[in-house]
């Protein structure tokens, strides 16, 4: 069983490492398959896939693929001892809205719908990618933990296109995602 883990990883490490081809020389299918590949190992779903539960445990729900906390969802009440250093951060229970030391986050609506990335051109996405910086704006807010931002910004531009032509190939959600909300304004909301 050892083996195939350290075959796997061989795998992984080995395609991960590879110079990744230019999008201009792929496929628009190409592009996109390539996109879903990263989106996939990047583990973006675990965020900003809202989740189903049945008998065989939790899975994504294929109907919101990518869309972010879903909107006017239920939240849990929350214990204000979370945003003191030193206690637990906690996601709800789709893993879309998470809160801790720096407030309360919801997961970003990915698809290419007003209240997601439409009008986002790969070059906001690159920079927001690379500076952490919402729309990538110098002085804008910042993109806010849980997101790993810091695991994508070493990423080759043709991945991060590659992403983010993906995420522009699925079909648009009209799904409103609160902004971040710092401790004063989370423990408020209702």
């Amino acid at each position: 069983m050892k083996t195939i883990y350290v075959l796997l990883a061989l795998v992984l490490v080995t395609s991960c490492a590879q110079k990744p081809e230019n999008p201009a020389t792929l496929s628009e299918e190409q592009v996109i398959a390539r996109g879903r590949q990263l989106v996939s190992l990047g583990g973006c779903h675990d965020c900003h896939t809202p989740k189903v539960f049945d008998a065989t445990g939790m899975h994504l729900d294929e109907s919101r693929l990518l869309s972010g906390h879903p909107f006017g969802s239920p939240l849990p009440a929350i214990d204000e001892r979370v945003f003191q250093p030193g206690h637990w951060t906690f996601f709800n229970e789709h893993l879309t809205a998470t809160v801790g030391v720096w407030g309360m986050t919801f997961s970003k609506n990915l698809t290419p719908h007003e209240t997601g990335l439409k009008g986002w051109t790969p070059e906001v996405f690159i920079a927001t990618m690379r500076t952490g910086k919402h729309m990538g704006i110098e002085h804008g807010r910042p993109i806010m933990p849980p997101m790993p931002w810091e695991n994508l910004k070493g990423l080759p531009d043709e991945d991060l296109i590659t992403i983010f032509k993906f995420l522009q190939s699925l079909p648009p959600i009209d799904n409103f995602v609160p902004e971040p909300m710092n401790p004063t304004q989370a423990i408020a909301f209702k």
